[in-house]
C-alpha cells in the first residue's frame, strides 16, 4: 500500500495538470523553496510575515532541541529541576516539532500557490465575462 501511495505521489509531480489561464503561482517552485528553508515558499507567494513566522518557530525549536540535548549530556555536572529523563522528553519532542513546522510550511506553500488566482478569480463580474462571450 505504501509503494502505492508513493507512485501516486510521484506521477503527481511528473504529470501536473497545465497552467490556469490566468498568472499564477507554480506550486513546485513554492516546494523547492519551502525545501530550500522554512517560510521560504510563504516568501515566494508573497506572504512574508507567514515566512517569518514560520522561519522563527522553526528555529526555537531547533534551539530547544539543542538545549535541552546539551542539557541531557551534562546533566551530572549541574543543578536542573527536572529529571534526566524529562530533558531527553524534551529534546525528543522538540526534534518532532520541528519537523512537523518544516513539512507544515512546505505543503502551506504549495496549497497557497494553487490558490493564488483564487481572489482575482472570485473578484470577476461573471454577467459580464459571460455577455463578452456570447458577442464574440
Amino acid at each position: 500500500m505504501k509503494r502505492f501511495i508513493i507512485l501516486i505521489i510521484c506521477c503527481t509531480w511528473l504529470y501536473p495538470q497545465g497552467a490556469d489561464s490566468l498568472k499564477s503561482k507554480s506550486p513546485a517552485k513554492a516546494a523547492l523553496y519551502g525545501a530550500m528553508f522554512p517560510g521560504g515558499g510563504q516568501v515566494y507567494n508573497g506572504r512574508w510575515l507567514k515566512g517569518a513566522l514560520l522561519l522563527s518557530l522553526e528555529a526555537a525549536a531547533i534551539y530547544q532541541w539543542y538545549s535541552n540535548g546539551d542539557i541531557y549530556k551534562k546533566y551530572e555536572s549541574g543543578n536542573y529541576s527536572l529529571s534526566k529523563h524529562r530533558y531527553l522528553e524534551k529534546r525528543n519532542k522538540f526534534v518532532w516539532w520541528a519537523v512537523f513546522i518544516y513539512v507544515y510550511g512546505m505543503i502551506d506553500a504549495v496549497v497557497d500557490a494553487h490558490l493564488n488566482p483564487f481572489n482575482s478569480v472570485m473578484a470577476e463580474n461573471i454577467e459580464s465575462s459571460e455577455t463578452n462571450n456570447e458577442e464574440e
